[in-house]
């Protein structure tokens, strides 16, 4: 059994009280990496100052960029010696980020991996096959590691090589996976073209989506074509990896682990809070990280915090499934719009593919959308009158949703590239 329930089901305001108590801690040790300890100096900030999580305000945001900025060791807070691992970012927008980690911090990003899957359902009797990127990408790593403590048989596929994920599904009867959203889709058309169904040919239970936002109704499409549940997890490198939140059995948005962080939405804009409810920029504050601790980071991701209690009686609270980022914004003749609602509308239309592409280009002065989507095959069959009538519908749908009317062009499946990692999603060919 791997169920913390003193931890899980703790009252609201012994949640508040360990943080506190952690976040005095955490503040302390991150005081003595180089980077804080000037921007203490700087702002005059006094960690002993620290009287209520209200004050956790009084702290100066992080970034990105200060992760970038103070490359390698900046953020440092023990002695390298003391180091176990790194991980880092991609560096595709600018340098690379890294996050280094001790024993320690890896024992509780396993623990709280260990809590998501057990949450969801999974068992020491499960097959759990992870089909995300290993090496210093956490995606792979993070709930590896959980599900062996969970004490499942783990397969570590990684990414790629669809017809040997198949294989490795069928021989040794996987039942929970670990995929990114996109490539769920793509896998069932590779699971057609072998002539298989993987409601009846595997013995999959449930999947734990993550990497890439992803619209309620891609879910739900997932759960129809695989005859199981997928769960929405969040995770980011500097914060760990996957396992900082989770969805649990109701599916109403994700329990984040606040005895491991601290949750703030605030304004992308003004950097003030927000209510609960409202929606806004993620600020996460790590609890118990003794290698790097971060403090007040800024993840540009976009979500809400989900007020009430859950009806599993865990006392985390749940963040709203992530809407998109403050720099995947995209901005059409003057309308703010991100790729996610999109997506929602296109697969909310009976006829529409999985695969689509967000092209943006200027002609002149004036800035251009092109959505293109595959649709099923039966729409090429020669009826020029019935696929008109889903490219119409599909421009109006998307119009109400965006506010401004894209060019929309239909194709036939298959015909978009794919991708066996996150999606590529748009292409802006835009001059700055």
């Amino acid at each position: 059994m791997y169920w913390e329930q003193e931890i899980e089901t703790m009252p609201r305001e012994k949640i508040v009280e360990m943080q506190l108590a952690r976040l005095k801690e955490s503040v302390k040790r991150a005081s003595v990496s180089p980077f804080y300890a000037q921007q203490f100096k700087e702002t005059g900030f006094d960690p002993n100052d620290i009287g209520s999580l209200e004050d956790i305000e009084h702290i100066p945001l992080t970034t990105k960029d200060d992760l970038r900025e103070h490359w390698p060791y900046g953020f440092l807070a023990t002695s390298r010696d003391e180091l176990v691992r790194m991980h880092s970012s991609s560096g595709t927008t600018g340098r690379a980020t890294v996050i280094f980690h001790t024993a320690h911090d890896i024992d509780e990003w396993a623990n709280i991996a260990t809590r998501s899957m057990y949450m969801t359902g999974m068992r020491r009797s499960d097959v759990f096959q992870n089909m995300m990127t290993y090496g210093l990408f956490t995606g792979g790593l993070g709930l590896h590691y959980g599900a062996e403590r969970l004490g499942a048989l783990t397969i570590p596929a990684g990414a790629g090589n669809s017809r040997r994920q198949i294989q490795l599904m069928r021989d040794f009867g996987t039942t929970f996976i670990h995929i990114i959203p996109s490539y769920a889709l793509h896998l069932y058309t590779v699971f057609e073209e072998l002539g298989m169904d993987p409601r009846k040919d595997t013995n999959l239970k449930a999947a734990f989506l993550g990497a890439e936002p992803h619209s309620e109704r891609t879910r739900k499409r997932v759960e129809e074509l695989y005859g199981i549940k997928a769960f929405n997890s969040y995770g980011l490198s500097e914060m760990n990896g996957p396992g900082i939140a989770f969805e649990c059995p109701y599916q109403r948005g994700m329990h984040l682990w606040e005895d491991n962080y601290i949750v703030e939405i605030i304004d992308p804009h003004t950097g003030k809070p927000v209510p609960d409810g409202e929606e806004g920029e993620l600020v996460l504050t790590t609890l118990l990280r003794e290698g790097m601790p971060i403090l007040r980071y800024r993840t540009k991701d976009i979500t809400r915090i989900i007020p009430g209690p859950c009806e599993c009686g865990r006392g985390h609270r749940r963040i709203e499934r992530i809407t998109g980022r403050t720099d995947d914004m995209l901005i059409i003749k003057g309308v703010n719009m991100y790729p996610i609602q999109i997506e929602k509308k296109l697969m909310e239309i009976p006829g529409v593919g999985t695969n689509y592409l967000i092209l943006l280009e200027r002609e002149g002065y004036n800035d251009h959308m092109t959505v293109k989507a595959e649709v099923e095959k039966e729409f090429f069959s020669g009826n020029l009158k019935q696929l008109e009538t889903l490219r119409r519908r599909i421009t109006e749908e998307l119009k109400s949703e965006i506010l401004i009317t894209p060019r929309v062009e239909l194709v036939e499946p298959g015909s978009l590239p794919t991708t066996e990692g996150k999606a590529v999603r748009v292409i802006d060919n835009r001059e700055d």
